[in-house]
């Protein structure tokens, strides 16, 4: 009944600002060179307030110019980084069965539609990142004389971010190397304030963030199974198996992989109701009596479904990622697939598997979630917004910087073309190269139905 609710207030919000906007058309309120434009669906809220704010902050030329630099190489890394992801997915989604194929809202990183993106989170997130990437163009354009015309909010049904209007003139007339450093600002932008938010996701878990004990979180238990009979229930740890100490779960699944059907094994476990250790014992049933398979009548089975990556080492990823499990590179990618792993919001089950204690303590216990939760999505909507906007891929920022590269390289090969037929030459190379990566994203949905 709550998703019925949902949806038809959703759907009212859309309808709603359907009818606004088709109101003030007719109106004359919104078209180019107004105070109200369209740009595809959503509205474009300009005005020329803060346009001083870019001038002064951006006066200090020589800085940011070496800033905007930085920014080129920071874009051009990023941009190699995210083409070969999508090159490494394209070879696994080969190998994926049509039955866990991406669905095409996984792709969109947008909260309420994407199913991994919290709408809270995700929306406070996604508003901060685009703004924020916003004002450093403007900043960046103003530092290396290219006007902007204006400044706003982009608005559709919900506030979805802001914008800088850039002089398109002055950008077109401007060096190669100052367009540049104006489109590399926004990546550079993100990937710096993720960065940021990381580290105060860091600081926040070091010094307040402690796991109530060191095994293996629960985050189901099968009801009618041994396990729910003694009581075990998710938030629970279980920290041994027939005195086999369960640090990860990998050593869980190994000791109850010793077991046998109607066994009686010993097992502790923490328990936050209780806030202490709890000892006892459980007698097994046969794991056939579940999965109806006569190689498995000898097998133990307990009941239990631990979570992705126990306490211990959730605390771990989102210290340091380097020192995760399985390494630095697993360790990065455990801290990113988080929100898929469902371990991020950390709420509900997951929170009772620490406990607050420390400087941020005074937050209460909820402020305290809500504060991390909040600076983790900041650092990974940045991520995203950064990664993503350095795809060699118009009208993102990537594809400008893509297509000012080719050009440039191009000049110094091809001494004899002037500057309108080097242009005209990397903005085919840039279609190209937009088209590519347009087809690298469907293939991961199209190939595993092949």
């Amino acid at each position: 009944m709550n998703d019925w609710i949902d949806w038809a207030v959703g759907l009212g919000l859309v309808a709603a600002y359907a009818i606004f906007v088709v109101a003030m058309y007719r109106r004359g309120r919104v078209g180019p060179g107004k105070a109200l434009s369209l740009f595809g669906p959503a509205l474009m809220i300009k005005t020329q307030r803060g346009r001083g704010m870019l001038d002064r902050v951006g006066r200090f030329r020589r800085f940011w110019s070496v800033v905007g630099d930085a920014g080129i190489v920071l874009a051009a890394l990023a941009m190699a980084t995210i083409v070969a992801v999508l090159v490494l997915d394209a070879t696994v989604a080969l190998r994926t069965p049509a039955s866990a194929a991406p669905t095409p809202q996984e792709a969109l990183g947008i909260p309420g539609i994407n199913p991994f993106i919290p709408i809270g989170y995700g929306l406070i997130a996604l508003v901060i990142g685009v703004v924020l990437h916003e004002l450093m163009h403007g900043i960046i354009a103003r530092s290396q004389k290219i006007g902007v015309k204006s400044i706003g909010i982009l608005w559709l049904v919900i506030p979805v971010g802001a914008f800088v209007e850039q002089d398109d003139a002055e950008m077109n007339a401007a060096p190669r190397r100052k367009r540049a450093r104006v489109a590399a600002a926004g990546v550079l932008a993100n990937l710096v304030l993720a960065v940021i938010f990381f580290l105060l996701v860091a600081a926040a878990a070091t010094t307040t963030l402690h796991p109530t004990a060191d095994g293996v979180g629960l985050g189901a238990v099968v009801s009618g199974t041994p396990a729910s009979s003694i009581g075990l229930h998710p938030g629970d740890i279980i920290v041994s198996i027939n005195g086999t100490r369960t640090v990860t779960t990998n050593d869980l699944f190994n000791a109850l992989a010793a077991t046998h059907a109607n066994q009686t094994v010993a097992i502790s476990y923490y328990d936050p109701n209780v806030g202490s250790v709890v000892s006892g014992s459980v007698q097994l049933e046969a794991l056939s009596d579940y999965t109806h398979l006569t190689t498995d009548s000898s097998k133990g089975f307990l009941g239990v479904s631990p979570t992705f990556v126990t306490p211990t080492q959730l605390k771990t990823i989102l210290v340091n990622p380097a020192a995760g499990p399985g390494g630095p590179l697993a360790g990065v990618t455990y801290w990113v697939v988080l929100p898929i792993a469902g371990l991020e919001p950390i709420s509900g089950t997951t929170t009772s598997f620490f406990t607050v204690s420390g400087p941020l303590a005074g937050l209460g216990v909820g402020g305290f979630w809500v504060l991390l939760n909040i600076l983790y999505w900041l650092s990974w909507m940045n991520l995203l917004l950064g990664l993503s906007n350095a795809l060699p891929l118009f009208p993102l920022d990537g594809g400008l910087i893509f297509r000012d590269f080719v050009a440039s390289l191009t000049a110094r090969v091809k001494r004899g073309w002037d500057t309108a037929r080097l242009d005209a030459f990397a903005g085919r190379v840039a279609v190209a190269s937009s088209i590519a990566v347009v087809l690298l994203l469907l293939w991961q949905f199209v190939a595993p139905h092949l």
